[in-house]
């Protein structure tokens, strides 16, 4: 099979308008991605309002150092990973196969790329030419049991029409494998709408993710606004889009925020992820963040890790941690929590995906401590971090039947929830009580 070079256009979306960025050369040969290289536009470099695509080889910092210059990905990547978090994840990878009526993971990354259409993730578009229009495609909130029935086909492999496998595709990103959509309510603010799965049997598990964000909101994390709708017999989780804000001068106008994974600011391949640990997260907040709000940032993550051990939350990997661009500040900080999902397993021990401390992936409360200090925590503020989520995650009974969420759903799902006595040695555990070092 022959080697082919693309040619694509990355525009980004600047104060509510998208404005090309530069131009991207893709090298494929077949599904498979050998190379690719990018140029910033001389014209985007000038603006004053340019978003850099990601702080890594494709940093706006000096700009003169990249004018007219072809780079290249890190660390001998394929992508780079800013624009690899454009692209869609496995559910929209999914509809677009279903809507090309191709296998799975069959079609080239370009093409992945350019089907993901002007409304993805984020404030990024790829299209194949500088005059090619933008491509929204959303839908309104009273249609979701249209787009739920069309998730359900996609799911079940039918074929769906080009229209709804552009609206399924719209918000998929940054590593979901969920069916999804993107929604606009009756003032136009955009929704992620999350449906459940032709195969969650028994978990109803859009309500208990949701229960599970409210209960990390309680807690003291920066968590997604979120409701549950009713659709029909099923419930669909709405997550208000963080990649997005809006302001009024004499209209509503929607701003978009660039995102990154961790994945991006770590510099490694997905086949990866599992080898890195949040403390390489928290090293990445600290090269490439904005300073003044580093600590809070990685205080944040560590309070996510300790809330992810309790909540048996083992799906934790670098793309569902995010970071969006700040229009104002002009830099990187890490975005509401917004993906959560409890998993209820038997076995006493368990593990994280990520590391955690110098016991590895050991879900522990001890190993969790351990490594404060790459947080930059003292013993008195990781105890602080650990009581005020265990006072409120020890009461998620209470708080998922205040939520509405169905004693069976709280029974099924009871498994996942673990008591600080199992996770966290005596010694340890007096101290964090007394808010003292432990001996």
């Amino acid at each position: 099979m022959a080697n082919i070079t693309k040619d694509l256009f990355v525009f980004a979306n600047l104060d509510g308008e998208f404005v090309p960025a530069g131009q991207l050369l893709v090298d494929e040969e077949g599904s498979t991605l050998l190379a690719s290289s990018f140029a910033y536009g001389l014209r985007y470099l000038d603006r004053g309002n340019a978003q850099e695509i990601d702080p890594l080889n494709l940093s706006l910092k000096n700009k003169e150092a990249i004018r007219g210059k072809r780079l290249v990905p890190p660390n001998n990547l394929e992508a780079f990973g800013g624009i690899r978090d454009a692209a869609p994840d496995a559910w929209g990878r999914r509809v677009i196969e279903a809507r090309l009526k191709v296998p799975a993971n069959s079609l080239p990354e370009s093409t992945y790329l350019l089907e993901a259409g002007s409304d993805r993730v984020g404030a990024l578009d790829v299209r194949l030419s500088l005059d090619q229009e933008e491509r929204p495609a959303h839908e309104s909130i009273h249609n979701l049991s249209y787009i739920l029935e069309g998730a359900q086909k996609v799911e079940a492999g039918l074929p769906v029409s080009e229209a709804l496998s552009r609206i399924l595709i719209v918000g998929s990103g940054l590593g979901g494998m969920r069916p999804k959509a993107s929604v606009r309510d009756d003032e136009n603010i955009l929704w992620m709408a999350k449906f459940p799965g032709n195969n969650d049997r028994l978990l109803d598990v859009p309500s208990i993710e949701y229960g599970t964000l409210k209960l990390a909101e309680l807690a003291g994390l920066n968590v997604a606004k979120t409701k549950l709708e009713q659709v029909g017999k099923n419930k669909v989780l709405m997550v208000k889009r963080f990649d997005r804000s809006w302001k009024t001068s004499t209209r509503l106008v929607e701003i978009r925020h660039h995102v990154v994974s961790a994945l991006t600011l770590i510099a490694c391949h997905e086949s990866e992820s599992n080898t890195k640990s949040y403390m390489d997260i928290a090293d990445a907040i600290r090269r490439y963040c904005l300073v003044q709000n580093v600590k809070s940032d990685v205080e944040e993550l560590y309070a996510r890790m300790i809330f992810n051990l309790f909540v048996s939350n083992d799906d934790d990997h670098l793309r569902n941690h995010a970071f969006l661009w700040n229009h104002e500040l002009k830099g990187w900080g890490l975005s509401p929590l917004y993906d959560v999902m409890p998993h209820p397993v038997i076995a006493s021990e368990r593990y994280q995906h990520l590391g955690i401390g110098p016991q590895g992936k050991l879900a522990t409360i001890d190993n969790a401590y351990a490594t404060k200090e790459r947080f930059g925590l003292s013993s008195d503020q990781a105890n602080s971090i650990i009581d005020r989520v265990w006072r409120v995650v020890r009461q998620w009974k209470m708080y998922f039947e205040e939520f509405g969420i169905s004693s069976d759903q709280i029974e099924g799902i009871s498994r996942a929830f673990r008591h600080i006595d199992d996770i966290c040695s005596p010694t340890l555990l007096k101290a964090i009580a007394k808010g003292q070092t432990p001996d």
